[in-house]
């Protein structure tokens, strides 16, 4: 019997190889990460990212962590909320050349306060049971290898009362915007890909990823089968995107 396939894009590959394979695109599209965060979706990433952010309680005292945290965006606007010195971020990231982006940036804003890097894969964390008040990950589940296992593990470094919050790509709900949407997905991001950041397939990748990807109900089943109470979603933008959250009892 073959090793266990899963999604790469559209490509099915062994369960082995698909982190190897995710880990050389976001290498790739690292410097140009967040240009074109802004560039693909005109913009409103942050305005999805700020409600997030909005829903996450964030209190003195409180230990955070943002996985999947890339350039470090959400980290630093949960931080913002706070005074230096009342909370602790983790941010949490797979790939070196990710994390590297983000501490640069946190060092170019003067914004390095309280934050700690580590490098560390959502279905096997490097933290204690129990830590964390909060957990964040945003357009990151879908490229994790284990979905399963990354879910279990999130309710398993949050602290009984925690609050599990994942905004990720999903499926629209209305006819004629999901027939939009997929044109403009699949015909000019892999394009603006190329001319940005020198590589279409990295985009192609992404945008096939999103369609592979559980849509809003079947997420939450799996929220719940991970043991997660008060599961709910809630729709942006016609459900281009969704905003996940579970809350460990």
């Amino acid at each position: 019997m073959g090793e266990r396939k899963v999604s790469f894009g559209f490509e099915d590959v062994d369960f082995g190889a698909k982190a190897g394979l995710v880990g050389d695109v976001f290498r790739r599209v690292a410097p140009r990460y967040d240009i074109m965060n802004d560039l693909m979706s005109g913009g409103l990433h942050r305005l999805w990212k700020r409600e997030l952010v909005n829903q996450v309680s964030v209190r003195p005292g409180g230990v955070y962590l943002d996985v999947a945290a890339g350039t470090g965006d959400i980290a630093r606007r949960l931080k913002a909320r706070l005074k230096e010195g009342q909370g602790r971020f983790y941010l949490c990231d797979p790939n070196p050349a990710m994390l590297e982006e983000g501490r640069k940036n946190a060092l170019d804003s003067g914004d390095f306060a309280d934050l700690t890097w580590v490098c560390g894969r959502a279905e096997d964390l490097p933290f204690e049971d129990n830590t964390f008040d909060a957990y964040t990950i945003s357009f990151g589940l879908r490229n994790v290898t284990d979905i399963e296992a990354a879910l279990n593990e999130a309710r398993r470094v949050l602290r009984p009362g925690g609050s599990f919050f994942c905004l990720e790509f999903s499926k629209i709900t209305h006819a004629l915007p999901r027939a939009l949407y997929k044109k403009y997905a699949f015909e000019v991001i892999p394009r603006l890909g190329g001319l940005v950041a020198d590589d279409e397939a990295a985009y192609r990748y992404l945008v096939e990823s999103i369609e592979r990807f559980p849509e809003q109900t079947l997420l939450a089943a799996h929220l719940e089968d991970a043991g997660f109470a008060q599961v709910s979603y809630l729709n942006m933008t016609y459900g281009v995107v969704a905003l996940h959250r579970g809350l460990k009892l």
